[in-house]
């Protein structure tokens, strides 16, 4: 299993699938063609049917520029191939000088002609969820000091990074106001819901509109190609920053504290990454969202001082109850249902990390399992449920029959 490095990566939105990955691809394809002096780029599957949403066409151009470069919205299915699958083509004086196959995988991570852009060694010798709660027993070690003991003690610098960003992006989304760009006309509500907060709201009510507004201000600086960290992709960024900000502020916790809580979290998602999916394109939103929030309810496990065991049960809950949730984004945009879909989920991390902590000695399944289940649901959905902005609210919403 690979570092949490390649997991929570610091980028600006609005896509982690659709616009820092092909840009990694660029950037790289632009350094190994410095003579080329022109660019084709063609853009198939879900990049080619929400691309232009999600501002791949922009981001491509951008990276590759000064250059001319021509982007291509490709109709054509390619059989066997990843969903978000696109080709840079170099030309010098119009002939073809070199070609590459990108696949866009998920939190920004993509492979070129079938080898990983990044091919860092593995960090973590097991593979599954049950590898790991057997070895931290045998040790006597927690989440936390296994991942110090694979990644090092650098882990906590650099996970003190992932967390300023996650704080500033909240900071940020909290107190912005104004219309989201991309034509849809959404206006920001991180703000509005920050300030409905009141003295006598119950505890219930004030966490709600507190957990909601934190996910809301994040997802909604992705949505206008802001800063944020994938957690584990920039449609779920809000989710994790969400959660630990309330934790945070409600119940006091130290940085330090919410470091350790990003580690123990990262390792479900992580786990996720390695042995199903995280890309929406690939297997819906359950690989993001529901990844996200399973990440989510183990780091509430670990603030609360919670056993390995009831941090696996939070976790399972978690994807558990976002197994089937389809990825239908409106105009191919990262805003309707994607904003207040994280909302919701950063609820749902908390009320799961609760609830395994109440059932922990009765559950049946196991997180290993419900990952497996994920996948295997995740690609025999529909392609109109993944990425394409073919299906669900995405094919019944009209610009000027927002509430029919």
């Amino acid at each position: 299993m690979k570092t949490l490095r390649e997991l929570y990566k610091i980028g600006k939105g609005p896509s982690s699938s659709h616009t820092m990955g092909p840009e990694r691809a660029c950037r790289q394809f632009k350094k190994d063609t410095p003579e080329a002096d022109f660019y084709k780029v063609i853009l198939y599957g879900s990049l080619s049917k929400t691309g232009e949403g999600h501002g791949t066409d922009r981001v491509i151009k951008d990276t590759l520029a000064p250059v001319n470069t021509e982007v291509v919205f490709s109709d054509e299915e390619l059989k066997d191939l990843h969903p978000n699958t696109m080709y840079a083509i170099a030309y010098k004086e119009g002939t073809e000088i070199k070609r590459i196959r990108v696949e866009s995988v998920g939190g920004g991570n993509v492979v070129i002609d079938g080898v990983p852009a990044l091919t860092t060694p593995s960090t973590y010798p097991e593979n599954s969820f049950a590898e790991i709660n057997q070895f931290c027993k045998w040790r006597h070690i927690s989440l936390v000091d296994y991942v110090e003991m694979n990644e090092g003690e650098e882990i906590w610098d650099f996970l003190e990074e992932v967390w300023s960003v996650m704080k500033n992006s909240v900071n940020e989304g909290i107190t912005a106001t104004g219309v989201l760009p991309g034509g849809l006309h959404l206006d920001r509500k991180a703000r509005i819901l920050m300030e409905s907060i009141k003295d006598d709201d119950t505890a219930e009510i004030r966490e709600l509109k507190e957990v909601c507004a934190y996910a809301y201000a994040v997802a909604e600086q992705n949505a206008d190609n802001g800063t944020i960290v994938t957690a584990p992709t920039c449609g779920a960024c809000g989710v994790v920053p969400a959660v630990l900000m309330y934790m945070q502020k409600e119940h006091g916790y130290t940085d330090d504290d919410i470091i350790k809580a990003l580690a123990a979290g990262g390792i479900f998602g992580n786990l996720i990454r390695r042995n199903a999916s995280i890309s929406g394109a690939e297997c819906g939103c359950q690989a993001e969202i529901g990844t996200a929030t399973s990440m989510a309810a183990a780091a509430v496990a670990q603030l609360l001082g919670y056993s390995i065991d009831e941090a696996e049960y939070a976790a399972e809950i978690a994807m558990e109850h976002s197994l089937g949730l389809t990825c239908d984004p409106i105009c191919g945009l990262v805003q309707i249902p994607c904003i207040e879909r994280n909302a919701v989920a950063a609820q749902r991390a908390i009320d799961a990390a609760r609830m395994a902590h109440i059932l922990v000695g009765t559950r049946n399944i196991s997180f290993d399992m419900v990952v497996r289940t994920m996948y295997e649901t995740g690609i025999n959905l529909s392609q109109a449920f993944r990425e394409t902005a073919e299906g669900g609210l995405a094919k019944y919403y009209s610009r000027g029959r927002k509430l029919k």
